[in-house]
């Protein structure tokens, strides 16, 4: 009897310890990515029980992005992110993390290094130097070299080391960054599930970056209060000869869908080319939800024009389904059945001229013609931006519902 009991103690005991070992340690984290380019990438999440589960929220600047598919058993810890099909697989020692960050990229997986630490609060530097340069402000900035260079404009708040902001494109935004100015060196990164990005410059005055790297591209900024980037309503348009854009696509259900649908008569309509892939595609679903719940009742239809990674439905349909459940978005997603290739989508969709980006949003009168193409969007990250975006947005669409 009394070894039965010992058995049972020890059977208890040892039950005790894998439950403990299987939870994480709640509180903040530090994270650091392995990125393509051999760099480490350092990001903050902060792991919480809610309502006997845990939940990761990953931070980036303003941003608070939630995860809630953290499972554990015994040493092994698997996170999927809710957005962008990709996933951590770790294990857990103590209070550290090892593993990968695998991303499934439609036909193929792509794996890196990643490690974490808990109770780490900073983001590149537990003591960074005295910033030599406060870099707040707008800046001019050039990616690239030769023919092959990109002009963006970075917008950025310094507060003592801490520097949060974005670099704006044609074709969209780099979302949250967060970093440090120590010394003469700036450092930003951001992580949101599906996307690692990680920018180092020095700055050799107050208004000069140099030596800059990006995934293994370079780049300069100068600081330039006047810096702007070419009008969105201007880069793509119909061909001539078009007036109206014309398609069939399957929704997530399989049933096609066509502008000539009665759903979408005498309505203004917003069609969103997008691909679940994609992070500003996101902020602009994100919008759209609100402005859909907004102007809806007032007579304006969205629909979602889905450019995936794969030509199989079933494997589109399932990325596609993901972003729908996340955003809980009360339009309709239609799967194209193209991937997401500019080369293609301009097959697709061949009244287009000059397709640049992912997202690009076509606004349609209630008579079905093509009234403005906007290429790429804007993020909340990006502070002043977004707002006037919205603004103007929502001005135009005002103005569409007023026509006869």
């Amino acid at each position: 009897m009394k070894k039965i009991l010992y058995l049972a103690f020890i059977f208890f005991v040892t039950a005790l310890t894998a439950t403990a070992q299987s939870k994480l340690s709640t509180g903040v984290w530090r994270g650091i990515l392995n990125t393509a380019s051999g760099a480490d990438l350092p990001f903050n999440f902060e792991i919480k029980d809610t309502a006997g589960r845990q939940q990761m929220t990953i931070i980036n600047a303003g941003e608070r992005f939630k995860v809630t598919d953290v499972r554990t058993t015994g040493d092994s810890v698997f996170i999927k992110m809710p957005l962008f099909d990709s996933e951590f697989r770790l294990k857990q020692q103590s209070k550290q993390l090892t593993g990968q960050w695998v991303r499934h990229l439609g036909e193929r997986d792509v794996a890196y290094a990643f490690t974490a630490q808990h109770g780490a609060g900073y983001r590149f530097f537990a003591s960074p130097e005295k910033p030599a340069y406060d870099i707040s402000g707008r800046w001019s900035a050039v990616f690239g070299e030769g023919t092959d260079r990109d002009t963006t404009v970075g917008e950025f708040k310094q507060n003592g080391n801490r520097v949060t902001g974005t670099f704006l494109t044609t074709t969209g935004d780099y979302r949250y960054l967060d970093g440090t100015v120590s010394g003469n060196k700036l450092y930003l990164s951001c992580f949101d599930g599906g996307h690692a990005f990680l920018f180092t410059a020095t700055l050799t005055d107050a208004n000069h970056l140099t030596e800059g790297t990006f995934g293994g591209t370079p780049w300069t900024a100068v600081k330039d209060a006047a810096a702007k980037l070419p009008d969105a309503f201007s880069l793509t348009a119909l061909k001539p000869g078009y007036s109206k854009i014309d398609f069939s696509f399957p929704d997530l259900n399989g049933q096609k869908v066509s502008l000539g649908d009665s759903r979408f008569k005498n309505k203004v309509v917003i069609l969103q080319v997008m691909g679940s892939w994609c992070p500003n595609c996101m902020d602009e679903t994100a919008f759209l939800v609100n402005y859909y719940k907004k102007y809806h009742k007032r007579g304006v239809e969205v629909m979602g024009l889905a450019y995936e990674r794969t030509a199989d439905f079933a494997k589109s349909q399932k990325a596609v389904m993901q972003e729908k459940n996340h955003f809980n978005i009360p339009y309709p997603l239609l799967i194209t059945g193209y991937t997401n290739n500019k080369k293609e989508t301009a097959k697709s969709l061949p009244m287009l001229n000059n397709f640049l980006a992912f997202p690009t949003t076509i606004i349609i009168d209630k008579k079905g013609d093509v009234r403005k193409i906007y290429t790429g969007f804007s993020g909340p990250g990006t502070g002043n931006y977004y707002t006037e975006f919205v603004e103007t947005f929502e001005k135009l669409t005002d103005d569409l519902l007023a026509e006869k």
